[in-house]
C-alpha cells in the first residue's frame, strides 16, 4: 500500500514536466530552488564534517598524545587518514576515469549530465577524511560534486531531457561554489565557464536562481563573511599597474608548474602499481613530516591564506618555500589517492606568490608605500585563472570577497596577463587537460568537431622525401614518377626549407624552356609558402588547403619556419578522417557507458580477450561467469554485437561488463589471463 502511494506521488511529480511551457518553466525554477538549498545544506555539512574529523584526529587524538610522546606523533595523523582513504577506496569505491570537476565536465559533455550520484556521499566522506587528516587538497571540487550529483539526481529521477539535466547539474555546481566561498556570483560564472558553457537566458536563469538560494541559506546559517578574512584594499592609482603586470607574468608559470606537477605525479603513481591503500599512507607520512615544520601546507590552508592576507605570515623566504611545497604536496596527495580539489591550493599559491612579490617590491621601492597583502589578494585570482582558465570566475570571486570596486582594475589586469601567458604555453586547464589526454576535447562544455580534435602531428608524414634546390628538372621528373606524387618540398644544402615544387610547376617550366632541361628545382619552385604547425588541428590545415586551392602543406617548426618537420597531403587528410571517426565512435561508446553506469550504479568495465584466455573460442553460455557480472556488449573491430548464449567469443574481442566490485578479479582471470 505504502509503495503504491509513493509510486503515485512520483508519477504526479513526473507529470509536472509534461505541462505547458509556462508551467514547465515554473517547475524547473522550483527544481533549481530545491537544488540550490539542498546543495548548500550538503556543502555546509561537508565542511562541518571536515572540522569534526580534524578535531578528532589532531586535537582529541594526537593532541592528547603529544605531552607523552612528543610532536613526532603528529606526523602519523595524515598517514592514519591515508590508510582510511586507501581502504575505503579499495573496498567500497569503484574506479573512475576522472574525479571531481573533470568527471562532471565529462558527464555533461557525453552523458547528458547523468552522474553516478549514489557513490557521492561516500566520496564526500573520503574527501572529508583527506582534508581533516591534513592532505594538501581543497574542498571545492567535492563541493562541486555534491551540487552536481543533486542536480543530476533530479534530472534522472524525473526522466528529464539531456538539456534540462545539464541545466540542473550546472545549477548544482553554482550552488556548491556559492556555498563554499559565500560568493554566489562566482558560483554562477564557474558553472557557465567551466561546466555548461551555455549563456542562454533560460539555463542562465536557473543557474542564478540556484546560486542565490544557496547563498541565502549559507548566510542565514553561517553569516555573510567570506571564506577568508579580507583586509581593506589599498590602490594608489595607475602607477600601481606595472607592478600587477609583473605579478601576472609570475602567476602564469606558477600555474603551469602546478598543472604539470599534478599530471606528472598522477602518471608516476599509475606506473608505480603500489597497493591502493599503501600510496596514501606513504604520502601521508611525508606530509606529516614536512607539516611539522611548515603546517601551512596541511589541509585546505584557509587559515594560512588568512594570515598572509592580513600580514601575519610575511617572510619572503618562507613564502617562496611555501609556493613550491604546496605544489609538490598537492600533486603528491592527489596522485597517491587522497580525494580533494585543486581550486583552494591554487588560491594559496597565489596568496603566497603575491605576498612574496609584494614584499620584494616594497623592499625595492620603499617610497611608493606598496602593501604586500594587496598583491597577495590579486595573486590569488591570477594563479587561479591561470590554473582553471576561468578568468571571470577568478575576478568575481575576489571582488565578492572584498566588496571593493577599487580592486577590479588590478584584478582584471593581472588575471588577463596570467591567463594569456598560461594559455599560450598550455591551452588546456587543470580540469580539461585530463580529458584531452583521454581523447575528449571540449569547447563550451561540448566535445568539438571530430577534425578539430586531431592534431597535424598525429597524421603528418614525418620524414618526407625532399628535393635539393640544385637538382635538375629531369631528375625531379624522375623522382615524381618514382614516388607517385604531385608535389615535394625543396630544401637547400643545409636541409632548410625554401619552397615546394609541384607537377604543374615542372610541366610549366619544361614547356616554357624545353631547350634548357638543366634548370634546377630551386629556380622554378614556389617560394611563397603556406605552412602548418604540428599543434594545429587538421580542420585548420584543411581550411588552408581549401582557401589556397593546394593539395599539400609542409609542416614546420613554429620557432624555425625553415625547419621541415613533416608533410600533409590528401592521403593525410583521409587518415585524419578515419582517426576522427574512430575517436567519435569511441566517445559515443564512452557516453553510452557513462549512461549505463548512471542507470545501474555499478562499474562498467571493458576488457579485451587475450590469446588463449579461458573464454576464447567459447560461446557466452559455456563460460562460468562470476556472480554479480553481466556481459552487455561485444565489440569486434568496428562491429558491435549484442551477446546471446550462442555468441562466440574470439581473441581481441572487446567485452563490456556491468560488474560488482567483487566480480572484477574473477572476470580479469577469465578474459585477460591465459588459461
Amino acid at each position: 500500500m505504502r509503495r503504491s502511494i509513493v509510486v503515485s506521488k512520483v508519477k504526479q511529480w513526473r507529470d509536472f514536466w509534461t505541462l505547458p511551457s509556462s508551467y514547465s518553466d515554473l517547475m524547473q525554477a522550483l527544481g533549481a530552488t530545491i537544488i540550490g538549498l539542498l546543495s548548500a545544506a550538503g556543502v555546509l555539512l561537508f565542511k562541518q564534517t571536515i572540522r569534526w574529523i580534524h578535531t578528532l584526529l589532531w586535537e582529541d587524538g594526537a593532541g592528547l598524545l603529544v605531552p607523552h610522546t612528543g610532536r613526532w606523533v603528529l606526523l602519523l595523523v595524515p598517514a592514519v587518514g591515508g590508510l582510511a582513504v586507501g581502504l575505503i577506496r579499495m573496498w567500497w569505491l569503484s574506479e573512475e576515469r576522472h574525479h571531481g570537476v573533470a568527471s562532471v565536465m565529462e558527464a555533461v559533455a557525453l552523458a547528458g549530465g547523468r552522474l553516478r550520484y549514489k557513490e557521492t556521499p561516500l566520496k564526500v566522506l573520503v574527501s572529508a577524511i583527506s582534508l581533516g587528516s591534513g592532505a594538501s587538497v581543497g574542498p571545492e571540487d567535492p563541493s562541486v560534486q555534491i551540487g552536481a550529483s543533486i542536480g543530476s539526481f533530479f534530472g534522472q529521477k524525473f526522466h528529464m531531457s539531456d538539456q534540462r539535466t545539464r541545466v540542473f547539474v550546472g545549477a548544482g555546481v553554482a550552488a556548491g561554489i556559492a556555498t563554499a566561498f559565500n560568493a554566489p556570483i562566482a558560483g554562477v560564472f564557474f558553472a557557465v565557464e567551466i561546466i555548461s558553457g551555455d549563456f542562454f537566458i533560460s539555463s542562465f536563469g536557473m543557474i542564478v536562481l540556484s546560486a542565490v538560494m544557496a547563498a541565502v541559506l549559507t548566510r542565514a546559517l553561517v553569516g555573510p563573511q567570506p571564506a577568508f578574512p579580507i583586509p581593506l584594499y589599498t590602490y594608489h592609482g595607475p602607477m600601481d599597474l606595472p607592478f600587477y603586470l609583473g605579478l601576472g607574468l609570475l602567476a602564469a608559470p606558477v600555474a603551469l608548474l602546478y598543472i604539470q606537477a599534478i599530471y606528472w605525479t598522477h602518471d608516476f603513481f599509475h606506473r608505480l602499481k603500489l597497493p591502493k591503500w599503501l600510496s596514501p599512507v606513504l604520502i601521508g607520512l611525508l606530509i606529516g613530516a614536512v607539516g611539522l615544520y611548515y603546517p601551512q601546507i596541511l589541509g585546505d590552508s584557509y587559515e594560512a591564506v588568512g594570515d598572509i592576507l592580513n600580514g601575519r605570515e610575511m617572510v619572503l623566504g618562507t613564502l617562496v618555500i611555501l609556493v613550491f611545497l604546496k605544489i609538490i604536496f598537492t600533486a603528491l596527495s592527489l596522485g597517491a589517492g587522497f580525494i580533494g580539489g585543486v581550486f583552494a591550493p591554487s588560491l594559496f599559491l597565489g596568496a603566497a606568490l603575491g605576498g612574496a612579490y609584494g614584499l620584494a617590491m616594497e623592499h625595492l621601492f620603499p617610497s611608493l608605500h606598496l602593501v604586500p597583502s594587496a598583491f597577495a589578494l590579486v595573486g590569488m585570482a591570477a594563479v587561479l585563472a591561470g590554473t582553471v582558465h576561468a578568468p571571470v570566475t577568478a575576478i568575481m570571486l575576489l571582488f565578492e570577497m572584498t566588496d571593493d570596486y577599487h580592486i577590479v582594475l588590478p584584478l582584471m589586469f593581472a588575471v588577463t596577463v596570467s591567463i594569456l601567458v598560461s594559455q599560450y604555453f598550455q591551452p588546456e586547464s587543470v580540469y580539461s587537460l585530463g580529458l584531452v589526454r583521454d581523447g575528449l576535447r571540449l569547447r563550451r562544455g561540448r566535445d568539438v568537431d571530430v577534425l578539430e580534435s586531431i592534431k597535424v602531428k598525429e597524421v603528418m608524414e614525418p620524414r618526407p622525401v625532399t628535393i635539393r634546390a640544385d637538382m635538375p628538372l629531369l631528375t625531379v621528373s624522375a623522382m615524381f614518377d618514382q614516388f607517385h606524387t604531385h608535389g615535394l618540398p625543396v630544401v637547400d644544402d643545409e636541409g632548410r626549407l625554401i619552397g615546394i615544387i609541384t607537377l604543374q610547376d615542372l610541366q610549366r617550366a619544361l614547356a616554357e624552356d624545353p631547350e634548357n632541361p638543366q634548370r634546377t628545382a630551386g629556380e622554378v619552385c614556389r617560394k611563397r609558402l603556406v605552412v602548418v604547425y604540428p599543434e594545429e588541428s587538421i580542420k585548420d590545415a584543411l581550411h588552408k588547403m581549401s582557401v589556397h586551392e593546394i593539395g599539400r602543406l609542409p609542416v614546420v617548426d613554429p620557432a624555425h619556419p625553415d625547419r621541415l618537420l613533416g608533410w600533409i597531403n590528401r592521403a593525410s587528410i583521409i587518415r585524419a578522417y578515419e582517426l576522427a571517426l574512430a575517436r567519435r565512435a569511441s566517445l559515443e561508446h564512452r557516453g553510452e557507458q557513462m549512461r549505463l553506469e548512471a542507470i545501474t550504479e555499478a562499474p562498467v568495465l571493458e576488457m579485451t580477450v587475450v590469446e588463449d584466455a579461458p573464454v576464447a573460442g567459447k560461446t557466452v553460455a559455456e563460460v562460468p561467469w562470476p556472480e554479480g557480472a553481466v556481459l552487455v556488449r561485444v565489440q569486434r573491430g568496428h562491429q558491435l554485437l549484442i551477446p546471446h548464449g550462442d555468441t562466440l567469443l574470439l581473441p581481441n574481442d572487446r567485452l563490456t561488463f556491468v560488474a560488482e566490485p567483487g566480480a572484477v578479479a574473477p572476470l580479469r582471470s577469465l578474459v585477460e589471463n591465459k588459461a
